[in-house]
């Protein structure tokens, strides 16, 4: 009954929208639930996202961007740009300074609004590099919006920190820590009776360790609180107005919960599918129904366009290897169960293999043993000065992001050489400036190499996938995951096929109705769609862009054709191969995975 209601309220609106004059463009609201997965959209599990993909345009060959995290994708929906322009090449990043909101880190987490501020005073006021949609928007005069996960929503328009001209909630608000609140948000939370600080997630926040499980909970309480003050206070403030408006609504569910979840402690099944998985799925279709409710209420059902996205796909981690240094005998680190891989440990294998000290950039930079101990996130300095040194691991998940000094081509090709002997290792991509490296793909090829103004990775890894069986790998893809969770929870951020895949769909008075596009998407499309629609002309300084998604606009033509390619590198001393899986629409790349074939799900 629920998805026959919001099939009918959607259909019925958007039937009706022709009529009117379309002298202004329309809205636009942008939801992001992070880390869903297609398999998880189903009538039971997601009843107003399936009556969205139903009833407008579902995007089925769609695209998430390598290195497959949520601060990287956000950027790219942001501006339409690749990560070779962006320069926000994952969550986490080699800054090239120490940056006082991270700890005095050089290694960020980026998912912080006082250090993406910071990053944007380090790199000519705006650490991208490219004018992002809102803050294009807003200076057309639209009104402009960010509600939900702290980090991502403020990359829409990152240099917008005094929060009176794009209105901003995420988890930091009402904090130090967090862009003040708008003016006239601030009574009118009060007024609906809601706080002026967002609620924290409580027990969906609970990790759990190896002998305790994670959470068996959902984001219910902060995600309420997000989506009460969308309905409430944001949307009728932005009805008020009686101008064009963007929105960004950034569900942390079912992200969140997968990471953290309970159901599958060192089990590698049933892993991310679970019941909390799917409760947490739920949560986030619970507020998209929210606000379609909010918008049909509000008289905005026939101006307004919801798009739906996640930033990347998702798979269970595994920590099993068989070559680290980190299992081997006589080795052991806390809380780490024998036999399985600790956090940190390609700073573990670089530093023993290098025969070079490990410092902890999280920890004002503290000597660690790397027999005995890992550093406090997984990052890594190797090198004999922390000052100076030789090697930095970003560690981020499904993938890792290491530098080199500039032109140390010795030391990069030891470094290549010790993970391309690692059974989690599962494709390497190298800065061109190192040349042709065997085993390896350049960065071009897959987008990270660009306009950028962030310092320039040297190599990026892709750990190990593959899936537990159930005959749609997408749905259960298994990954090797540098991180501080334990095996059976869930990761992102590998180039494999459940990572690369999210989920895509468009429903409004600019899309067309009962719509499946076949042809190839993208997440730097969106951003580029949505410029369309909001009828902005941004100025580009990279040339890495994504497309106008045309074919699946009313006024649109029919499916452009694509085409399917592959490209390899040449074998290294071990006979790996990192082969590339592609698209191709006109001079537009998608990327459908990457690695060394038999350790990668798509090319499996």
């Amino acid at each position: 009954m629920r998805l026959f209601y919001y099939s009918l309220l959607v259909s019925t609106a958007l039937a009706t929208s022709g009529m009117a004059q379309e002298a202004a463009p329309h809205n636009v609201i942008l939801f992001v639930a992070d880390g869903l997965r297609p398999s998880s959209v189903t009538p039971r599990t997601a009843p107003t996202m399936t009556a969205l993909l139903t009833g407008g345009v579902r995007f089925e060959n769609s695209h998430s961007i390598f290195p497959t995290f949520t601060t990287a994708n956000a950027s790219t929906m942001a501006t339409g740009h690749l990560l070779g322009d962006t320069g926000d090449f994952s969550n986490t990043i080699f800054s090239g300074f120490r940056v006082p909101a991270a700890s005095n880190s050089v290694t960020p987490f980026l998912e912080n609004d006082a250090v993406l501020g910071q990053m944007n005073q380090q790199f000519g006021g705006n650490y991208l590099n490219e004018e992002t949609i809102l803050a294009a928007a807003r200076a057309q005069g639209y009104s402009t919006a960010t509600i939900g996960k702290v980090g991502p929503v403020h990359i829409f328009d990152p240099t917008e920190a005094s929060g009176q001209l794009t209105i901003n909630i995420d988890d930091a608000t009402g904090t130090a820590a967090g862009i003040p609140l708008a003016s006239a948000i601030q009574p009118a939370l009060t007024a609906a009776g809601l706080p002026l600080a967002t609620p924290s997630r409580g027990a969906n926040g609970v990790s759990g360790t190896a002998t305790a499980p994670g959470t068996k909970v959902a984001n219910t309480v902060q995600q309420q609180y997000f989506a009460s003050a969308a309905t409430q206070v944001v949307l009728p403030l932005l009805a008020q107005r009686s101008k064009p408006f963007a929105m960004v609504f950034w569900s942390r569910d079912p992200d969140g919960t997968q990471h953290n979840q309970g159901d599958s402690l060192l089990s590698l099944t049933p892993g991310i599918n679970g019941p909390t998985s799917r409760a947490a799925v739920r949560n986030a279709d619970n507020d998209l129904q929210q606000l379609f409710a909010a918008l049909y209420e509000l008289g905005l059902d026939r101006t307004t366009d919801v798009i739906l996205t996640s930033d990347h796909g998702f798979s269970t981690i595994s920590k099993q290897s068989a070559t680290s240094y980190a299992i081997q005998p006589g080795y052991s680190y806390p809380g780490v169960p024998a036999g399985l891989l600790p956090r940190g440990f390609v700073g573990i294998d670089l530093a023993i293999g290098l025969g070079q000290s490990l410092y902890d950039p999280d920890s004002n930079y503290a000597q660690v043993n790397p027999t005995s101990a890992y550093t406090a996130s997984g990052n890594a300095v190797i090198g004999d000065d922390p000052n100076d040194p030789l090697v930095v691991v970003a560690a981020n998940g499904g993938s890792d992001l290491i530098y080199v000094r500039q032109g140390d081509s010795d030391t990069l090709a030891r470094v290549v050489g010790i993970l391309s002997a690692q059974d989690y290792t599962g494709g390497l991509f190298v800065d061109d400036a190192f040349g042709t490296v065997p085993g390896t793909l350049p960065m071009s090829a897959v987008g990270l190499k660009g306009s950028a103004v962030t310092p320039q990775p040297s190599i990026a890894i892709s750990f190990k996938t593959t899936d537990t069986g159930c005959g749609e790998p997408t749905a259960c893809g298994v990954e090797v995951a540098d991180s501080g969770l334990q095996q059976g929870q869930g990761m992102h951020g590998t180039f494999g096929r459940a990572d690369t895949m999210n989920t895509m769909g468009a429903i409004g008075p600019d899309f067309r109705l009962g719509f499946t596009d076949t042809a190839p998407a993208s997440n730097a499309d969106l951003g580029m769609t949505i410029a369309s629609i909001l009828r902005l002309d941004i100025p580009a300084k990279g040339k890495l862009v994504g497309r106008v998604l045309s074919e699946a606009m009313k006024r649109g033509g029919p499916v452009p054709s694509s085409s399917r390619q592959t490209l390899d590198s040449a074998p290294d001393a071990n006979g790996n191969v990192t082969r590339l899986a592609y698209q191709m629409l006109g001079t537009t790349y998608y990327f459908d995975a990457a690695g060394y074939p038999d350790r990668t799900v798509g090319l499996q």
